[in-house]
């Protein structure tokens, strides 16, 4: 710094120049109350006009619509201070199956699984075992309450499809919508077990106020309160002219809590897909 530059920056720390710009950093922080004071509003004026009707129409006509999907990721699993990273396949045939690849950094598969509505099935190629049944399992080993639908919509970014709308507040939370139900069940026609397993969710959506996309949900039970499901979306690119997330955290916070981090690298929609599932002859049944 030149003698000239030292003496603007003295005069620039002077007694006499203190009052301007204190008025300086006054009007500035002025206009940025401002500009974020008429955000709010222009963000609030929907919920206002038309209620969260408005924002769940808006919502489902931005869903990402296939009847197939087929994507490659990578992705980090956390629990009891361990990671393991892998990579793995998914493909949806929508509202009916839900398929999965697992394969660590060499390329080997080591587990594949099938989830319908109502079953779940898996080989573990490390240990020569097979799986054949419900969901009860599963969610012994997770410590959670999931279903078909909750699985399908949390892996597309989607609202659950066949949970009663019930009534949801809307709000802004941090620049984004808020939607929150106290009350969502499952709808009668898809309850294939006994009325005791009927389940009724507690459900929050963050929606972008641009695209309309759900960007964080979280997911609880009624009946087991301190057990909760969450997502975050990000990263939100093209896909056949609809907008999906490449990015996805997933969070199950219970006894045993677990942090998944997904990546996808490739995402394809509608195409022919085929989900092989055939067990090895010498392969033992877990029960």
């Amino acid at each position: 710094m030149n003698i000239r530059n030292i003496k603007f920056a003295e005069r620039s720390l002077m007694p006499e120049n203190t009052g301007r710009n204190m008025s300086v950093l006054f009007i500035a922080g002025i206009l940025i109350l401002t500009a974020c004071s008429t955000q709010k509003k222009i963000i609030k004026a929907p919920i206002r006009e038309e209620g969260a009707e408005y924002l769940f129409t808006k919502l489902k006509e931005n869903e990402l619509k296939y009847d197939g999907l087929n994507a490659k990721f990578s992705a980090e699993y956390k629990n009891k201070g361990q990671t393991t990273s892998f990579n793995g396949q998914l493909r949806i045939r929508r509202d009916s199956l839900i398929w999965l690849s697992f394969s660590p950094a060499l390329g080997i598969e080591v587990i594949r699984i099938a989830i319908t509505q109502d079953s779940v099935k898996f080989i573990n190629r490390l240990n020569n075992t097979f799986f054949a049944g419900d969901y009860n399992y599963v969610n012994r080993f997770l410590n959670t309450n999931i279903d078909f639908d909750i699985l399908q919509s949390f892996l597309t970014g989607n609202d659950l499809s066949f949970y009663e709308n019930g009534k949801f507040k809307a709000k802004v939370d941090n620049g984004l919508y808020e939607l929150s139900t106290a009350e969502r069940t499952k709808l009668k026609k898809f309850i294939r077990n006994s009325s005791e397993n009927l389940r009724v969710l507690i459900q929050s959506i963050w929606i972008s106020p641009e695209t309309f996309k759900i960007t964080q949900a979280e997911v609880k039970e009624i009946r087991k309160p301190n057990i909760k499901l969450s997502a975050d979306y990000m990263s939100f690119e093209p896909v056949d002219a609809q907008s999906f997330p490449r990015k996805m955290i997933f969070d199950i916070s219970a006894d045993n809590d677990i942090h998944v981090e997904v990546s996808f690298s490739r995402v394809t929609l509608n195409t022919a897909l085929q989900f092989p599932f055939k067990v090895p002859p010498n392969y033992r049944e877990v029960k």
